[in-house]
């Protein structure tokens, strides 16, 4: 990595509009507001535990904050939970996290540090694991760190509070989660430290603790948590209304080209690094009679090109539209919700009104004729879970946007 040099004068009321673009609160702007006036180069902290191998566009919203603070010229500081990753922090959770083994967490760690550069500069990008100061603490500094907080105040963490009304059981560890990722903060002298909304009181004790060892106290910028490709659940692979930023640019394309014409806006908002005077014009042009498809199909080929090289947008946008009939999906295709998720391809086909009677769907199937974002389906067990949105095709002219719910 190399030295981080001094951030290039960037209009402070620009730079705070690129920042705040997207965000759902930044505390305390005045303060962030006076280090930007400052000059100086900033400490920007987004810290990731490696709970699985493979990240997608939800996780994506947050780390493309962190490129454009590297774009303003400040330090970026990507840390890799390593050490808290083992504990398992249970936000939005209304059960105690399993705790990942440490082969788990290596084998993870590796696969974030690829993912995350095909959004950051690796050059300007320090990567951090936390274990590198936490398990320098040993006993006697976790039991000092711990005795900063109370049991009181670890309970006005909604999570906690609801399992603890709930009477569900709450593990010591997890009580000791926020006040080690605070610790990063305190290690990693941050100056701003990013995350999602959920991560609000996390973010919070960090700014807490490093008052409490002497230090300034970082602001704090939290992002939307992204919904998924049904519009409405928390993009989430258990859910499948995902897009995996290593799935095939093919597959991306086509989830994407699947999504409602309003979702497309919250997309291009937390995804696109397209300027928002692009969006607006975008905006107004739909409002005049522009094409909306027109739009999606420019945001999925940056995001195809960003995670697959620049000539992957162009190459998926030619396969989807040789798929769907030279790329014109019909302007009145029915969305269709399906309640009772997961469900059978073959189920899907006849609840949606796309066949008449499963034998049917079973036939269309096995004649090739039955396409999923423009992929054929060849297994009549095919099981759409729950939050899953993808256009459907029976033959060569009946579509729909059908949603399991």
């Amino acid at each position: 990595m190399s030295s981080p040099q001094p951030p290039d004068r960037v209009p402070v009321a620009d730079a705070l509009a690129l920042i705040r673009r997207g965000a759902e609160e930044l505390l305390i702007e005045t303060e962030l507001e006076q280090r930007l006036v400052a000059g100086r180069v900033l400490n920007v902290k987004l810290g990731m535990d490696p709970t699985a191998p493979d990240l997608h566009l939800g996780h994506t919203v947050v780390i493309n904050k962190l490129r454009h603070f590297q774009e303003l010229g400040h330090h970026v500081q990507f840390l890799i939970g390593d050490f808290t990753g083992m504990i398992g922090d249970p936000t939005g959770r209304n059960a105690t996290r399993p705790p990942l083994t440490r082969e788990q967490i290596v084998a993870n760690a590796a696969t974030y540090r690829e993912q995350v550069f095909k959004i950051l500069d690796p050059e300007r990008t320090e990567v951090l694991f936390n274990s590198t100061w936490c398990d320098a603490l040993g006993a006697q500094g976790l039991i000092r760190l711990a005795a900063t907080h109370t049991v009181s105040q670890m309970l006005q963490r909604d999570d906690f509070s609801r399992r603890f009304r709930a009477e569900q059981p709450i593990a010591l560890h997890e009580l000791l989660y926020p006040i080690m990722q605070g610790y990063d903060s305190v290690a990693m002298k941050a100056d701003v430290e990013l995350g999602g909304t959920d991560q609000k009181f996390n973010l919070l004790v960090g700014r807490e603790l490093q008052k409490q060892f002497g230090q300034t106290p970082q602001c704090i910028l939290t992002m939307p948590i992204l919904e998924g490709l049904d519009g409405v659940n928390k993009m989430s692979k258990s859910l499948g209304n995902y897009v995996g930023i290593s799935e095939a640019p093919e597959s991306q394309f086509g989830k994407l080209m699947s999504i409602s014409d309003q979702l497309m806006w919250r997309y291009i908002e937390l995804l696109s690094f397209e300027p928002m005077s692009t969006v607006e014009k975008w905006r107004r042009e739909v409002a005049d009679g522009r094409n909306p498809r027109e739009v999606k199909v420019a945001l999925a080929r940056e995001i195809v090109a960003r995670f697959h090289g620049a000539g992957a947008g162009a190459r998926a946008e030619d396969d989807f539209n040789r798929r769907f009939r030279g790329g014109e999906l019909p302007d009145d295709m029915p969305e269709v919700s399906l309640a009772g998720g997961p469900l059978m391809i073959t189920a899907v086909l006849k609840q949606a009104g796309m066949v008449p009677s499963t034998a049917e769907a079973v036939r269309m199937i096995e004649q090739g004729g039955v396409r999923l974002a423009g992929e054929r389906v060849v297994d009549r067990t095919l099981t759409l879970a729950a939050g899953t949105t993808v256009v459907v095709q029976v033959g060569k002219r009946r579509f729909a946007r059908v949603s399991v719910l």
